[in-house]
């Protein structure tokens, strides 16, 4: 009897990039010699959001979620030896991925490859980035704009390439129900292939929707992320077809690559994690008609910070073993004609079709975004509630919270860091860079890039040009705010209480009576320092101290301490409130701290929330911070005490 013929196996990608571009370098070839079959790139945030190293805004950020690159010497230095026409490279980078696709040509041309056969993907997917991650530069209609004319230009010179993910992964990361991942993440594909199709020829269209592909997020609910998945296959099929008339069904394909959920990693024994994230992969291999294309598996340890080659390894051998020892690739769908999957997945798709329908009648995604956003806020509250009401269970969370100390986590090496010194040899090297370039060079593309930005000229060319004569990271985005402007999102969270009152009523009499004692309504100011965009829990906390009767001012993410000190100043806070989860926080509290003194503001409590280690939390108490709050603090009832406990007026000295 012959055997089975296998199925080949997914990408195996690492999620990879921190410090320099030199280390990030290092640790790509160490992962391919592991096993790793394709490259994942993490950027730093001021790479994400268009700014140099050396930028005010930068401070605290360089290097720590991710790689920085200023330029093409980065860029080189990234892929050193890697030789990029063998690779499968996956960029996270949205705002800026016309500028680090630009720059990856450059460098695959500088090593003689054939740029026709460059393979990957560059994410550039901005509409969720105005609802979950926050790295978003420009207002939504020349964003799409950029997005299409990569995706145009990528048709003609980089034909196997991917030219954008479309992200429902981090919508489910702000709170997303399955019905709105789906419908979420499908309008923000008919936006993109819709202002696409006039830039393409006809003939060539329905080429360019099979290159589409996406990005998503399983969580621990593995029967229904499977489902989840089998529905997208089958909508992304009917939409590709009815819409854009597709007729070839392999562009109609749904291609996908995975990240398995980070939002459900644990703090709290987090060797649990390791479960998790097992489980959360087989809802998105285990079927074969929906299988993902590439998977990237998150490190048990990432809710307490930066993790270790060695904690990758772990995730990267979870793949290998299921793909390879397992008999899972031998054989044909397990589910289908399954009827209580059948059942699951026709709910979804019903679900996720109201949601489109809704999006539809507001005009589509773009015009859609304050809808949308405000339904995620609410979704993620309802999340947190029923963890908090105990009617979600997590465990070693909210249940069996007692357990044996992990050997895991001890030791002085048990979480990676960036080493603070990276940031000023990284602006060191930056100077040297901008030193040597021909200035003329330099000033010429920029013009370049301007003009075209506004004659409306593929943004491409001009970029790669750019890259070729030297320019910066931040000044290719200076340029294009220049031409397109900046943009503030939403924030989902509306000045009006919800009704969601269940539980509040002890909290709300105690605002109530030191409202009382102030004369005026507590006023609680919520602000987020840095470029992190991930505004999940200060959303979470402004809407909770609202419903719970305070004055609140959330104003969204990427402040400067300056701002939020004058906002307190402004608004009389009688506590703030800091949320930063990219692991910059000592060097931006710090500031605030001492802008606050200088404002005569040393009287006001400051709490910090974020992935702080203990020995930081140690260091921001003794800058004078009252409280800091970690992803273990799930009950945010105690925080809205601990706040109210904090603006209570003191009796004074006798």
């Amino acid at each position: 009897m012959s055997q089975p013929q296998k199925d080949r196996p997914w990408l195996f990608r690492t999620y990879a990039g921190h410090s320099t571009a030199e280390a990030s370098n290092a640790l790509y070839r160490s992962n391919l010699a592991k096993g790793q079959t394709g490259l994942s790139v993490a950027f730093d945030l001021p790479t994400q959001t268009g700014y140099d190293s050396d930028h005010r805004l930068a401070r605290g950020e360089v290097g720590k979620v991710g790689v920085p690159v200023c330029h093409l010497g980065d860029m080189r230095a990234l892929f050193d030896n890697i030789p990029l026409e063998q690779m499968n490279t996956s960029m996270t980078i949205n705002a800026t991925a016309p500028w680090l696709l630009s720059l990856y040509i450059a460098v695959a041309e500088e090593q003689g490859a054939d740029v026709s056969a460059l393979q990957g993907t560059v994410q550039n997917d901005i509409i969720k980035e105005y609802l979950s991650r926050g790295t978003y530069i420009c207002p939504p209609k020349p964003s799409l704009r950029m997005i299409t004319d990569v995706a145009a230009y990528t048709r003609e010179n980089l034909p196997k390439w991917n030219p954008m993910n479309v992200c429902s992964y981090h919508l489910q990361e702000a709170g997303a129900t399955p019905e709105e991942e789906l419908a979420f993440a499908l309008a923000t594909a008919t936006a993109v292939l819709d202002d696409l199709k006039g830039k393409v020829p006809a003939e060539h269209f329905p080429n360019m929707v099979g290159r589409i592909s996406f990005f998503v997020n399983a969580g621990i609910r593995f029967v229904t992320e499977m489902c989840k998945m089998r529905a997208f296959v089958e909508l992304w099929d009917e939409i590709c077809q009815e819409r854009y008339g597709v007729e070839d069904p392999k562009m109609r394909r749904f291609r996908y690559g995975v990240q398995v959920n980070s939002l459900g990693l644990t703090e709290q024994q987090p060797e649990n994690n390791v479960y998790r994230i097992l489980i959360e992969m087989l809802a998105v291999t285990l079927s074969k008609n929906a299988r993902a294309r590439a998977v990237q598996l998150p490190a048990w340890n990432e809710a307490l910070g930066l993790p270790r080659p060695w904690d990758q390894q772990w995730s990267l051998r979870m793949q290998q073993i299921m793909a390879y020892e397992t008999d899972l690739l031998e054989y044909d769908d397990l589910f289908d004609n399954n009827p209580a999957v059948d059942r699951k997945v026709a709910a979804l798709k019903a679900g996720a079709r109201e949601e489109l329908a809704t999006i539809d009648s507001m005009g589509g995604a773009v015009q859609s975004i304050e809808y949308m956003k405000s339904r995620l806020v609410e979704s993620n509250a309802k999340r947190i509630n029923n963890i908090e009401a105990g009617e979600t269970t997590v465990v070693g969370v909210n249940k069996w919270q007692n357990g044996e100390p992990s050997p895991l986590t001890s030791g002085e090496d048990a979480i990676m860091t960036v080493d603070p010194a990276v940031e000023a040899e990284q602006i060191t090297r930056l100077n040297a860079w901008k030193a040597g370039r021909d200035a003329a060079a330099v000033t010429k593309a920029l013009a370049a890039l301007t003009a075209a930005a506004n004659d409306g000229t593929n943004i491409m060319i001009p970029s790669i040009a750019a890259a070729k004569a030297g320019v910066t990271t931040g000044e290719w985005a200076e340029a294009i705010r220049q031409a397109f402007g900046q943009y503030r999102a939403p924030t989902g969270v509306s000045k009006n209480p919800s009704n969601r009152t269940e539980g509040l009523d002890e909290i709300r009499d105690r605002v109530a009576t030191v409202t009382g004692k102030l004369g005026r309504p507590l006023k609680f100011i919520v602000g987020k320092p840095g470029l992190d965009g991930h505004s999940n829990g200060a959303e979470q906390i402004a809407a909770r101290a609202r419903d719970c009767g305070m004055d609140i001012t959330y104003d969204g993410i990427r402040l400067t301490p300056e701002q939020i000190v004058a906002k307190a100043l402004e608004e009389e806070a009688h506590v703030v409130g800091l949320s930063i989860l990219s692991g910059s926080h000592i060097p931006l509290v710090e500031e605030l701290m001492e802008r606050m003194r200088k404002a005569g503001l040393d009287h006001v409590p400051v709490l910090v929330g974020g992935i702080i280690p203990d020995e930081d939390a140690v260091k921001l108490l003794s800058y004078g911070v009252a409280r800091v709050y970690t992803p273990k603090d799930f009950e945010l009832n105690r925080i809205m005490m601990d706040i109210v406990a904090l603006a209570e007026p003191k009796p004074a000295a006798a």
